[in-house]
């Protein structure tokens, strides 16, 4: 290795940490702050043969994208040459909690703590739509503070990945930590198998082993389907009664992550106060991190298609102005529609002249406009794209290019708004936003 391995000019990467089938990671520093960051190398050639290896590249950037939580270890930045695809995240230097749990049983507080931790991280996840489907003590990171991040979102579920039953039907996870409707290949429900999950990992943090363990993986898969499990003696009662409410075969009568939450035993000592989400900190550019990772394609007869991720992303990361107005609601940037992609934007051009704004450009079903007033911040330039969902169901995007941003919040508010209603079906915060 050269003595000083520069990445683009901005990390320097060092000594080798780990690798797994596709990646190799590095422990880098982040030049113009000297911050500790870990570097995931990906070699593009190698993940093209697998098949669906890309889109499960490209999953994982999408997921960790918007999963921004404490309990959550954060990809910073995606950078990509013609060979490799680099993952800057978050360097939490404390290990595996697995290496925590292989030298013996935790103490009941210190397992109620991380505990509490992962359920914060695994119900944000759910809360975006997201469900990891690999949680085990191996994808559980420690800080230097001792504090609980999720890593490893590779396998994570998104919403396009439902089937029309609303289920989930890939096999995937670690066996000893998988729920029983997973196993079975009927379809399942993500959000109940993490919470499976989840009380594995607890009874791992308590016990130092297992509930389900067994030489021969058919005899383990039947004590799954059971739930044939004991406790061992110094499991407290109320730690007892919180795991028998976990690890309950039919997934409609196991507990939720809400109840969990509401669980006396679980609520000592949990923080009152709200989360603090780390959304602003780095945003990155969706269509960036695609252009780096995919190859450019010939101009579409049809809009591209919105992956269901980035739509529930882009609604829950959309504008805000609470920094300006406290107790206002957001001011929606993006809506579905059901009318067709050539529709929309057709509306759009005729609503853009109607408010005398000049459109400068249609291409891929983008519509960019810019207003004849001079503003705060020069003309306000605005960017409207229509992605396809679904054959019949479209998205809305609208994006300031140059201006000020309060001026976009109104121009979104007051003049978008009433104009396109008639082919509107849902704006960005008025339900989506409050659904789980």
């Amino acid at each position: 290795m050269e003595e000083r391995n520069v990445l683009f000019g901005k990390y320097e990467m060092g000594r080798f940490l780990g690798k797994g089938t596709f990646a190799k990671v590095y422990y880098g520093k982040e030049i113009d702050t000297g911050e500790s960051v870990a570097i995931k190398v990906i070699n593009k050639e190698q993940v093209k043969k697998k098949e669906g290896m890309m889109e499960q590249i490209k999953r994982e950037i999408s997921v960790m994208r918007i999963v921004r939580h404490p309990n959550v270890v954060e990809l910073k930045e995606v950078l990509a040459t013609k060979t490799k695809i680099f993952f800057v995240m978050e360097y939490v230097k404390g290990g595996e909690l697995f290496a925590k749990v292989a030298k013996g049983k935790l103490k009941e507080d210190s397992a109620r703590k991380y505990f509490q931790q992962l359920i914060s991280a695994v119900d944000f996840c759910h809360s975006r739509g997201v469900s990891h489907r690999d949680l085990k003590p191996e994808n559980l990171l420690l800080d230097e503070n001792e504090n609980l991040k999720v890593s490893d979102f590779g396998l994570s579920a998104l919403p396009e990945q439902l089937r029309n039953d609303g289920l989930l039907h890939t096999q995937c996870g670690t066996p000893a930590y998988v729920a029983p409707e997973v196993l079975r290949r009927k379809g399942y429900d993500g959000a109940k198998a993490d919470t499976w999950s989840c009380g594995v990992v607890l009874y791992v943090l308590l016990a130092g082993f297992l509930p389900f363990q067994d030489e021969n993986l058919m005899k383990m898969y039947s004590k799954i389907f059971k739930a044939e499990y004991e406790f061992p003696p110094w499991f407290s009662f109320d730690s007892k009664r919180l795991i028998s409410k976990l690890l309950v075969t039919d997934p409609d009568r196991r507990i939720s992550i809400p109840a969990i939450m509401r669980v006396p035993w679980f609520r000592k000592g949990f923080p009152i106060k709200e989360t603090v989400i780390h959304n602003d900190q780095t945003q990155l550019d969706a269509d960036k991190v695609k252009a780096e990772i995919e190859e450019i394609e010939e101009e579409p007869d049809t809009p591209k298609f919105f992956n269901a991720f980035e739509f529930i992303s882009s609604m829950s990361s959309g504008f805000d102005l609470s920094s300006l107005f406290e107790n206002k609601r957001k001011v929606g940037s993006m809506f579905t529609s059901r009318c067709t992609a050539k529709a929309i934007v057709s509306k759009i051009e005729a609503v853009a002249k109607g408010l005398s704004y000049k459109v400068c450009k249609v291409k891929d079903f983008k519509v960019k406009m810019e207003g004849k007033l001079e503003g705060r911040k020069g003309k306000l330039a605005v960017v409207a794209e229509v992605f396809e969902v679904a054959p019949e169901v479209a998205i809305v995007e609208f994006s300031k290019s140059s201006g000020d941003t309060l001026e976009y919040a109104m121009f979104c508010e007051h003049d978008v708004r009433p104009a396109l209603k008639d082919i509107v079906w849902t704006w960005q915060g008025d339900t989506i936003c409050d659904a789980n």
